[in-house]
């Protein structure tokens, strides 16, 4: 065999080697994140200063999210709570969801990307239940149901920057 050829053989073995290993940790990191136990029995995520703003403030709007369906339901006039409560709902649905960064998703754990999936997803469904006529009681089910994973995430995660 030509020398040529085995040093090609060779450098395609190192490079699906490579292949390999970085695959192997992406998919690692994008299961585990970047995260350590924490003393009060809760996971530690580790993120850059401004990654952790970033997450806290969807964590605002999605609170100011469910305000606004609640008031929405509250309001004097069901029509008008209906389409307030209905944009509210769909103002914290996967369309909040699509400008978040890879990197930073690398770094939350699966278990937690897929919480806040299921929120996004259960927030645009909340919306098109209200605007096909949800009762108040189905849309504060569907709500309570919503916020049931936010207290999950809640008591299972804590952000930390680093």
């Amino acid at each position: 065999m030509p020398p040529s050829t085995s040093f090609s053989k060779n450098l395609c073995r190192i490079a699906l080697v490579i292949w390999v290993v970085s695959a192997t940790i992406l998919g690692w990191l994008f299961v585990k994140g970047v995260t350590t136990p924490s003393a009060d029995g809760r996971t530690v995520v580790h993120l850059a200063p401004g990654e952790r703003d970033f997450v806290l403030t969807e964590m605002r709007q999605l609170l100011q999210a469910v305000h606004g369906v609640v008031t929405g339901v509250s309001h004097p006039d069901q029509a008008q709570g209906n389409i307030q409560a209905a944009a509210a709902a769909r103002s914290a649905g996967m369309v909040m969801a699509v400008d978040d960064n890879p990197t930073l998703m690398l770094k939350l754990p699966l278990p937690m990307k897929q919480l806040g999936m299921s929120v996004h997803r259960d927030f645009d469904e909340l919306g098109d239940a209200i605007t096909e006529g949800a009762t108040s009681q189905q849309i504060l089910q569907r709500l309570s149901t919503i916020t049931t994973r936010c207290l999950a995430c809640h008591e299972m995660y804590q952000l930390k920057e680093g």
